[in-house]
């Protein structure tokens, strides 16, 4: 048992159960890039891993009926099969360095889009937030928000998350969800993390199975990354009422587009300036987006009178 990397799957679990994202964007490239696990080892023991930790979570959400099912089932008949598939397009790719390299790449450019993502997300709850003060969207006390559903569209949202999933393990509960997002922009917060998750077991199970038969599967690395992550994310979860999870989102997207830029070889001179470009643009442009929407330029939090 490697305790390190038990420790730094700890470190991971606390930030996926404050924010509930992050698992194979935030561990696989820890597993490449400071344990030295090759790629494809790194996706096929993260899969494993996750295929074991998704239906907790999920199973909370059903208890508390935050999981629109009939989204779940559209989703699942795309990306169930896409995730297999996906082990199979990177395992049809090459063998050896060819897949490790391909692997590689692939995991980059799905964290440059899972970090655009997370900003995307926090733009969309904004406009949000606007919408319901200015009285935009009417109150629904009677249950969930009435939806149209499009089928065709939603399998296509599971099947280009499903490819993703099987080839990086980087995309169940970041891409997909922002695409939800966009197609269903009246869901509750709760019943889009709830849906999402729940739409992912099957999907994550799939792309284990594949990866379990299809790709390099180290017992040892997924062992220890159980060990840390499932304490990890419940401690996560008991913290997530007291710490601010926007702002542990704004700063997992920097991380994300780090190691993004790292596993695409990018230099670290090069990694360092754009990052501080972007920290030094992120702030005036977020709260000229705030004014945008008739919010102060910084959250001011309201006293409590005792």
């Amino acid at each position: 048992m490697d305790w390190t990397l038990a420790l730094a799957a700890l470190g991971i679990g606390i930030v996926v159960g404050l924010t509930g994202m992050g698992g194979g964007a935030l561990m696989t490239p820890v597993l490449v890039l400071f344990f030295s696990v090759p790629p494809l080892a790194a996706v096929s023991s993260d899969l494993v891993a996750s295929a074991v930790m998704k239906p907790v979570g999920s199973f909370v959400h059903l208890r508390n009926g935050t999981v629109r099912m009939d989204l779940v089932r559209w989703l699942c008949i795309g990306s169930v099969p896409a995730a297999f598939g996906g082990v199979l397009i990177a395992r049809g790719l090459g063998s050896g360095a060819d897949i490790q390299n391909f692997i590689q790449t692939a995991l980059g450019v799905a964290l440059i889009l899972a970090a655009t993502g997370l900003f995307a997300r926090a733009y969309l709850r904004l406009a949000e937030r606007a919408r319901n003060r200015d009285g935009h969207r009417p109150a629904d006390p009677a249950g969930p928000p009435d939806i149209v559903v499009r089928p065709l569209a939603t399998v296509a949202v599971g099947a280009v998350g499903g490819v993703v999933v099987g080839m990086t393990s980087v995309g169940s509960g970041s891409l997909i969800i922002i695409a939800l997002m966009l197609l269903y922009p009246t869901l509750r917060a709760s019943e889009l993390v709830g849906t999402d998750l729940v739409q992912a077991v099957p999907l994550v199970a799939s792309a284990a199975i594949g990866h379990i038969f299809f790709g390099d599967l180290h017992l040892s690395v997924t062992g220890a990354l159980l060990v840390g992550s499932i304490p990890g994310a419940y401690v996560g979860a008991q913290l997530s009422s007291r710490l601010p999870g926007a702002l542990i989102r704004r700063a997992l997207a920097f991380v994300l587009l780090a190691s993004a830029l790292k596993l695409l070889g990018v230099t670290t001179t090069t990694t360092a300036v754009v990052l501080g470009a972007l920290l030094l643009l992120a702030g005036p442009i977020w709260m000229a987006l705030r004014r945008a929407h008739g919010f102060s330029a910084l959250p001011v939090r309201e006293k409590v009178v005792a």
